[in-house]
């Protein structure tokens, strides 16, 4: 069994082409356990395929990330991001269009090595005041939650400068039947963390949290049984490798940091927090 969980991580991603499998062997190799997400179809298909060469430890979830439905444009995270706490290395990469396909997707997530629908959500960072792509954005979240309910599947959500509105969403769409996931790379107000514990999500903390301050009071007021850990490699790598690119086996890190945060034994806040991830995507 795994010591510990990286609830999300993007070893599908291309940073990873040249030594995908030996970042995760050395994940495995280490008690930590993976669950890569996709991004658009392509990533997911790729965290599907990586899946599927390992008998346990490594899972797969599938959606069509947000910032993927407007223009393709090019982005240098450090340009648009002058909040240098929220930067663990200078990320860019290009935005590439894509329909979303609920069938195409759904057969994705029809695979057993899929645990979940994610990420999925609202992302206004990068669009400003364009409502067209905010209206196309929820659209498609909703159509991300039908997909999840559907399938009986938790979500893993992504939000960025739309916490409100995220939580307006899913308010009207658990009224209607209950949705089960976690807030990944939770970075919102402690009030707007309050209003997911209600609903009964789990949030999700990486790397940023190891220097950055600004989430201790959230991370104080959340209980342990409600967190889960995670790296979102190749972003937010934490101390001591801040600026390095990041891997799974960095979670350790995270752990730690939430123990600090808690005031608990190490070994605490990874038995619970590892619990929490197993019950909540069944692995």
């Amino acid at each position: 069994m795994p010591k510990l969980i990286d609830t999300h991580s993007h070893v599908n991603f291309s940073a990873y082409r040249s030594d995908a499998d030996e970042v995760i062997q050395r994940a495995l190799d280490n008690d930590v356990w993976i669950i890569n997400i996709g991004s658009q179809y392509d990533t997911s298909k790729r965290a599907i395929e990586i899946a599927e060469k390992y008998k346990e430890g490594v899972y797969a979830v599938v959606a069509l990330h947000p910032i993927h439905l407007g223009p393709s444009k090019f982005i240098d995270e450090e340009e648009v991001n002058p909040v240098r706490c929220l930067l663990s290395n200078r990320v860019k990469f290009k935005t590439r269009e894509e329909k979303f396909d609920k069938e195409k997707y759904k057969e994705l997530a029809l695979n057993p090595r899929v645990v979940a629908i994610g990420e999925t959500g609202l992302d206004y960072y990068y669009i400003g005041d364009d409502k067209e792509i905010k209206e196309l954005q929820k659209k498609v979240f909703k159509q991300h939650l039908e997909l999840a309910k559907e399938l009986n599947k938790p979500v893993i959500f992504h939000c960025r400068k739309a916490y409100d509105d995220l939580l307006k969403e899913l308010k009207t769409q658990n009224a209607k039947r209950k949705i089960r996931g976690v807030v990944h790379c939770f970075m919102g107000k402690l009030s707007q963390a309050e209003d997911f514990l209600k609903m009964g999500f789990y949030l999700g903390f990486n790397g940023l949290i190891t220097y950055c301050r600004d989430y201790d009071k959230v991370i104080k007021n959340t209980p342990l049984e409600r967190i889960l850990i995670e790296t979102d490699c190749p972003y937010l790598t934490p101390e001591p490798y801040r600026g390095q690119r990041n891997e799974p086996l960095y979670v350790k890190y995270v752990a730690a940091q939430i123990a600090k945060i808690k005031e608990i034994g190490l070994e605490k806040a990874a038995k619970q927090t590892t619990k929490n991830a197993r019950e909540l995507f069944g692995i």
